[in-house]
């Protein structure tokens, strides 16, 4: 997935009167519908999948690949502006409550899995990517998260679950939590 910029995000930049902190401000830069969910990952570190999600849902990325999907917004940008920004500033205001979900968890891992280079992680990463049931993607996260201490060190491997257990909807970290 390459996420790309909206016209609302466009607006956001140009205007900077947007409610969007400065990581925020990189995020949009930074996707331009050439890098990855792991490029970005790289130059921003391991919170970079989350805030993906955050912006995609506050409508300033997209994620679909349709190009003519960008030109019509501008007549709409200016009615749905004043809408959306007014709903984004709730998710970065919380801080620590983040929204949950095992997509976000999935995206999270998914980057980590790719960063790794090794024959494992791969596998692992294309059962994650074809996982569609909740069980399924429930185990191959298990996997992983087993998996990650043989290619990484101990205290990278507390920051990824850590990470995992901070997007992870409440009812499915207890499971993580005992794993570790």
């Amino acid at each position: 997935m390459q996420p790309r910029k909206t016209e609302l995000a466009r607006t956001a930049l140009q205007a900077h009167r947007a409610p969007l902190d400065m990581r925020q401000r990189r995020l949009l830069i930074l996707c331009d519908g050439q890098r990855s969910i792991a490029d970005l990952t790289g130059l921003l570190g391991q919170d970079a999948p989350a805030m993906v999600i955050q912006l995609v849902q506050a409508g300033y990325l997209s994620t679909g690949t349709g190009a003519t999907a960008a030109p019509p917004p501008p007549a709409d940008a200016a009615a749905p502006a004043p809408a959306t920004p007014a709903a984004a500033p709730a998710a970065p205001a919380t801080g620590s409550e983040r929204r949950r979900s095992l997509v976000a968890a999935r995206i999270y891992v998914l980057g980590i899995l790719e960063l790794q280079r090794h024959p494992q992680a791969a596998a692992l990463f294309r059962d994650l990517q074809q996982a569609r049931a909740e069980s399924e993607v429930l185990q191959v996260l298990h996997s992983a998260m087993q998996m990650l201490p043989g290619l990484t060190s101990e205290g990278y491997c507390q920051r990824v679950r850590q990470r995992l257990l901070e997007a992870l909807p409440l009812e499915h970290c207890d499971a993580f939590t005992e794993a570790a």
